[in-house]
């Protein structure tokens, strides 16, 4: 069976309290794009075998990652009884803000459950797997807290430049700098149903996190100040914790012409043209 992991880009992000747990409450507008890992999955006796290939699977621990907690949990709750044979082609930038373990997690889990799944087993694992687990089972929507994903009724379509400067952000050591608190956001769908209405939103807000990196790793700022001043782009941001930022433009063809003088400019820069699912 081959599966599609596919990645997600925060479109904002605010960090609005610490739990009581230690992690930081966010809020966040996020979507699916179609960037994804490819997964082959079948059946085998005795031992689970999981392989990493492709250009990001020399950053994957052999033990300690999201698919191997995933099978551990799964017999531990008596989910799943037998062993599988599961090679993962990661296509997507380990680090990089784009949810690619989690995401191999989740749909490695649809799989395998079918129709066994709630969000009560979801909130369960995400502790072992990550805390965008919830993430990957609405393809866009508004993350309310870190129990509850609101799916967008209208759902819109843009196109991505993504770009991952050779920087590995540390997720906790980001979210430890967090000093200032965003204010608590409702969701207004009225908002979110209307395009023009939705890129506005979009472009005057942020990801909280971003000034943070930006002052570690200045070459963020400047990349993301080139991304925005390439013609088309509505605006630039990073997503999650970094380090992969986007420029978000509504047509394709215009999007590639950024990417390709992107490319000339940061020849040693990741990139890749994506759109949302």
């Amino acid at each position: 069976m081959l599966i599609k992991s596919f990645s997600k880009v925060n479109l904002t992000l605010k960090v609005i309290s610490k739990s009581q747990s230690r992690l930081h409450e966010i809020q966040s507008l996020y979507c699916w794009v179609n960037l994804f890992d490819k997964i082959e999955i079948k059946k085998i006796k005795n031992k689970d075998k999981i392989i990493f290939k492709g250009p990001f699977a020399k950053f994957i621990k052999k033990k300690n990652n999201s698919v191997y907690n995933l099978l551990k949990e799964l017999r531990k709750l008596n989910l799943i009884s037998d062993y599988y044979s599961i090679t993962i082609t990661k296509n997507i930038p380990v680090f990089g803000g784009l949810g690619g373990g989690t995401s191999n997690a989740a749909f490695i889990m649809k799989y395998l459950l079918k129709n066994k799944i709630n969000f009560n087993l979801i909130n369960k694992l995400k502790k072992s797997i990550g805390s965008d687990l919830p993430l990957f089972w609405i393809k866009q929507g508004f993350l309310k807290n870190l129990r509850t994903v609101i799916s967008l009724e209208k759902k819109q379509q843009f196109f991505f430049v993504l770009i991952q400067p050779k920087i590995i952000c540390s997720t906790k050591e980001i979210y430890s700098k967090v000093k200032k608190l965003s204010k608590k956001e409702n969701l207004n769908h009225y908002t979110f149903k209307h395009r023009g209405k939705f890129i506005n939103y979009l472009c005057k807000n942020r990801n909280d996190l971003q000034f943070i990196v930006e002052r570690k790793y200045p070459i963020v700022k400047k990349l993301l100040t080139d991304i925005k001043n390439e013609q088309g782009c509505y605006f630039s941001r990073m997503t999650g914790s970094g380090s992969v930022c986007y420029g978000l433009f509504e047509d394709q063809i215009i999007a590639k012409k950024a990417l390709n003088k992107l490319k000339n400019m940061y020849p040693k820069f990741w990139f890749s043209l994506a759109k949302t699912v």
